[in-house]
């Protein structure tokens, strides 16, 4: 196994362990560049790969109270039901758009970690339920296209909208990235099945394990360390992974 494999693993554990979000982000890059997938198979392994390390998240933190089942019903449903459509509606353009739409997402989800933390900013003083689950269908609609489990968008959003704390909506989105996750999977993992593409078992469940390892290490230090600082630390490599991703889908857009 690829040592750089075996790192990218941990960070992915340690990132949603203690950010809640940016697994998928670190994952596909993995897979494109460094195992060799295609664009569709990695986006279909980094949909299992997050999806099963945010499950063992959301079990440490099952008997701490922080995740809201309130939320998870009003915002992480409508996310599923997106997710189901963005995945869906991706076997219409081909992998390298995809993967071009990732990459400004990335720099994007960049440029939300470098700026102020939202522990900041101010909720908004009413939010509907209603206007909840349209953010929820709209953040699962990217996750299914993109193959990302969207904690850089879910986590303000409950923050800001569903009025959580910060501690309650980190916790809350890795219990959304899981639904929205395995969704997108099975939905993708039929459409494999029908082009006669295999997963890539060993690979997927090796970054399983141990970026599991990750997640159970990030819960744990998730209130000791500075998450202003780790966001920063992380959105500056999203920069220089968001632009090489950037550059060389649209130079394969080019060629084509």
């Amino acid at each position: 196994m690829n040592v750089l494999v075996i790192i990218g693993a941990v960070i992915i554990g340690l990132s949603l362990g203690l950010l809640g979000s940016g697994g998928s982000i670190i994952t596909m890059p993995l897979l494109l560049y460094v195992v060799g997938e295609t664009e569709k198979l990695a986006i279909a392994e980094s949909l299992l790969i997050v999806g099963s390390i945010a499950t063992v998240g959301s079990l440490l933190l099952a008997k701490s109270k922080l995740i809201n089942l309130r939320y998870i019903l009003w915002f992480g449903l409508p996310s599923m039901m997106g997710t189901y459509i963005g995945a869906w509606s991706a076997q219409f353009v081909t992998g390298v758009v995809q993967v071009l739409t990732f990459s400004i997402v990335m720099l994007l989800s960049s440029r939300m970690m470098l700026k102020s933390p939202i522990a900041n900013m101010e909720p908004k003083p009413s939010s509907s339920l209603v206007g909840v689950s349209a953010v929820g269908v709209a953040v699962g609609i990217l996750a299914g296209f993109v193959g990302v489990g969207g904690g850089f968008l879910i986590v303000p959003a409950l923050f800001l909208l569903a009025r959580l704390t910060l501690q309650q909506a980190t916790a809350t989105s890795l219990v959304i990235i899981a639904l929205q996750s395995f969704t997108g999977f099975f939905k993708y993992a039929y459409l494999l099945d029908q082009a006669q593409i295999a997963i890539n078992w060993p690979v997927v469940l090796t970054m399983i394990v141990i970026g599991s390892g990750g997640v159970i290490v990030g819960s744990k230090l998730s209130r000791s360390l500075p998450q202003k600082r780790i966001k920063q630390v992380f959105g500056i490599m999203l920069i220089g992974l968001g632009l090489f991703m950037l550059v060389h889908s649209l130079y394969q857009l080019w060629q084509a």
